[in-house]
């Protein structure tokens, strides 16, 4: 008589890339057929053609992918089962006695690749300008469809099943009581976690607050197929600050194409699989911020973001052959991107200037009934944890402490 697997089981795991795969990815880098120059002079058809020649000059002669790669095994990695799909995670635990288990969750193009700067300074805080009491364990894991975890092969893994699994990995991880931080997807996870209130969820953190009043909200998803005028048709009464709110709106919903694509028609997008320099451009086209900050750095003057920053995160895509099976977190998601999710229990926002729209605090008090946290900063933009890491974490310490 066999004996039954035990599909909660907890593996380790070892990220291990032949050199046979890094060889035939830099082939394929230097067998691109490009297209000829864009016809403006800035970003607005895109990522320029130079940049992406630099990019891919640099990817496939200079990058060394197992620089990354020697930092992932630095670092505890696991596998584990949730819900019918292995769930890869990052698992560090703090030396002090008295650490917050805290999970954090990344978003789109993101990936664990993506919080690496901020795991030492939350689990060793007297070593990073904190102090003992600001110390968290840590856990990280990479979304289904993402890197090295599972690939859904049926739909019905949104955003707030997602959010369900982290709390089952949580427990299973032996936490009773923690909180949780997220940023793009990992923001609406997280809310929506919350919104769930589950047992030893103590609070959330966010630096994408879903805070936009449900009246504003539906004339935005109305203006996408142009059956309203969303900044006409504004409700009255909403100050200096709530209207400049509505103009970043108007032009973050007028320059998300890849997001409405990518909820109709994921699997349009097989290219992805076959081209390395299409799923670099597709990942640097996130929003306007985030590209001049990625084109300036493969122009020589890196701001948070350094060449191999922004390689190591694309390359970790192309090895685990994510760039379709991510996609369709859109095609899954039946919720607002940045309108209010019903969350009650204690949250802190961190608003960075360069996020796609910056949530006020008229309107997070009023979508955050216990916010214990508010912050504008006054540098950054949409993966905080990637470009300020240091600024992340101060918030992330001050948004939780009140919690512990």
């Amino acid at each position: 008589m066999s004996a039954t697997p035990d599909n909660s089981m907890i593996r380790p795991f070892t990220v291990e890339v032949p050199e046979a795969e890094l060889k035939a990815l830099r082939e394929r880098i230097l067998a691109t057929r490009w297209p000829e120059k864009e016809t403006v002079d800035d970003q607005s058809q895109g990522p320029q053609l130079a940049t992406m020649k630099e990019l891919a000059r640099y990817w496939a002669n200079d990058y060394d992918w197992r620089k990354v790669e020697a930092r992932l095994n630095s670092l505890p990695q696991f596998i584990t089962e949730i819900d019918g799909l292995d769930i890869h995670f990052v698992h560090v635990r703090s030396k002090h006695e008295n650490a917050l288990p805290l999970i954090v969750s990344h978003g789109w193009p993101g990936s664990i690749i993506e919080q690496l700067k901020i795991i030492e300074p939350l689990t060793d805080p007297t070593a990073h300008g904190g102090s003992a009491e600001d110390a968290f364990h840590v856990v990280i894991p990479s979304m289904p469809g993402y890197g090295y975890s599972g690939k859904p092969t049926e739909t019905g893994w949104g955003p707030d099943r997602i959010g369900r699994a982290w709390v089952t990995l949580m427990k299973r991880l032996g936490y009773d009581r923690f909180v949780a931080q997220g940023g793009d997807w990992g923001a609406i996870v997280v809310d929506l976690m919350a919104a769930e209130e589950p047992e030893g969820l103590l609070g959330i953190h966010t630096n994408m607050a879903g805070t936009v009043p449900a009246e504003i909200d539906n004339l935005f998803q109305k203006n996408i197929i142009g059956a309203a005028n969303a900044l006409e048709n504004l409700p009255a009464g909403l100050s200096n600050e709530e209207r400049q709110t509505c103009e970043q709106l108007d032009f973050a919903w007028k320059h998300v194409t890849y997001a409405l694509q990518m909820a109709a028609r994921p699997q349009t997008l097989t290219g992805l699989a076959d081209s390395p320099v299409f799923l670099a451009a597709w990942m640097i086209d996130h929003d306007a911020a985030s590209l001049a900050l990625i084109s300036r750095s493969f122009a020589g003057v890196p701001e948070g973001l350094t060449r191999d920053d922004v390689l190591d995160n694309i390359t970790h895509f192309w090895l685990t052959n994510s760039g379709v099976s991510a996609a369709r977190l859109y095609a899954e998601n039946k919720f607002s991107f940045w309108g209010v999710k019903g969350t009650k229990i204690p949250v802190a926002v961190s608003v960075f200037p360069e996020e796609m729209y910056r949530a006020p605090r008229s309107w997070a008090e009023k979508a955050y009934p216990k916010l214990v946290h508010y912050n504008r900063l006054d540098k950054g933009g949409h993966f905080a944890a990637w470009e300020q890491p240091k600024a992340l974490v101060d918030e992330v310490r001050a948004g939780f402490r009140s919690l512990r």
